[in-house]
């Protein structure tokens, strides 16, 4: 066996966790990702997606998809920078540019990459970029990337950001990047605080609202807009695979942003641009996420309404007032088993464990869609107080 192999070898944890019957990583699903899934012939109800409009499955964003496939082909087979840019492109950009209310936007082929290539490529060797330490991998995987300063502050903690600008050269670029709801355990960022520090030491503020945008806001907009603070933020990210039912991701800033970032942004020149399948669905999502705000309106109830479930039944979900909600197990072994236990009793939920969290943090990632139905949440509830009862979590 090579080096290569014989050092990659020693990793075993997911054949342990095969042998002991509790992995619980690709599991195969043969139907549409709506709020009831088929796995292995079996009706399963979901309560692992990330979309939270729950237009994935929606006939209009299907029929809007194969238009553009009948239309455009099935890709461009370059990147925006060269052959890659379609009218279609440019429409989504200009829509999503009125939607978030700013100057200019640029899409990429997914969110991962718009944060690794604008976090990457906005600041110099003598700036600094400040980030929340339970930011999402591709802000961190862009500030490992970036020559600039790295300063990490406390969690949604301000009195730990002021530190830590405290210590910037007051003379360069000072970035400051958060995402709006995080993804894991679904409590919201203090944009307002931020802004305010932003406004205080002539920092500028990046604000990725992956998870914030259809559920938080007008329209879907997002927490920056809910908060009333969008014209402070200078570039507001969004990803196209969560609410937009579809792929890919979007910068939104001003023009001088997206002139630098269109000449310098990696993951934007050297990757293809994304298929006309998924601009059509996210242009047609957008569309319906404005007409149809009974839609956001559901997933609220929802959401309250399982809030208020877990609560009662003893389990601890921290500080999240949004559609995720982390039920903490802090356990990594019990962590997969009740996953495994709750798939048996036909509930899908995604378990959160070590290195993603640490340890003694681990949890069940709970998320509502705004077309689940108050019976399949009551099922759920318990379904899970059983499950968590048997393993000791709950009384």
């Amino acid at each position: 066996m090579k080096l290569l192999q014989s050092k990659l070898a020693q990793y075993i944890e997911p054949q342990k966790a095969k042998a002991a019957g509790v992995y619980p990583y690709f599991r195969a699903i043969s139907s549409e990702q709506d709020p009831e899934v088929t796995i292995d012939g079996r009706k399963v109800l979901m309560f692992g997606s990330n979309c939270y409009t729950g237009l994935v499955n929606d006939p209009r964003i299907k029929e809007a998809a194969i238009e553009a496939t009948r239309k455009y082909g099935t890709g461009c087979a370059g990147s925006p920078f060269l052959n890659g840019t379609l009218d279609l492109h440019k429409e989504l950009e200009h829509k999503i540019a009125e939607y978030i209310g700013k100057e200019d936007v640029m899409i990429y082929s997914t969110g991962f990459g718009v944060n690794l290539g604008v976090v990457s490529a906005l600041t110099g060797r003598e700036d600094y970029i400040l980030w929340d330490e339970q930011d999402h991998a591709s802000i961190i995987e862009g500030r490992r990337l970036s020559f600039s300063q790295s300063l990490k502050y406390k969690h949604n903690d301000m009195v730990s950001l002021e530190k830590q600008l405290q210590k910037c050269d007051p003379d360069k670029v000072k970035l400051i990047v958060t995402d709006s709801v995080f993804s894991m355990e679904g409590d919201v960022a203090d944009v307002k605080g931020i802004v305010g520090l932003a406004k205080k030491y002539d920092a500028s503020v990046m604000v990725d609202e992956a998870h914030g945008i259809g559920v938080f806001g007008p329209g879907g907009r997002g927490v920056c807009h809910h908060f009333g603070v969008a014209d402070d933020v200078d570039l507001i990210m969004g990803t196209f695979s969560k609410s937009f039912a579809s792929l890919g991701g979007f910068i939104a800033t001003d023009k001088e942003i997206t002139n630098f970032l269109r000449h310098h942004s990696r993951s934007y020149i050297f990757t293809a641009s994304i298929t006309p399948a998924s601009t059509a669905a996210a242009l047609k999502a957008m569309e319906i996420m404005q007409s149809e705000p009974e839609r956001q309106e559901n997933l609220w109830e929802l959401t309250n309404y399982a809030l208020d479930g877990f609560r009662n039944m003893g389990c601890e979900i921290g500080h999240t007032s949004t559609p995720i909600i982390p039920l903490f197990v802090r356990d990594n072994f019990k962590t997969f088993a009740i996953t495994r236990d709750l798939l048996e009793e036909g509930i899908f939920v995604n378990p959160v464990v070590s290195p993603a969290v640490a340890p003694h943090d681990t949890l069940i990632r709970f998320s509502l869609m705004a077309t689940h139905s108050k019976e399949q949440v009551t099922t759920a509830l318990e379904k899970i107080q059983k499950v968590f009862r048997a393993h000791g979590i709950i009384k």
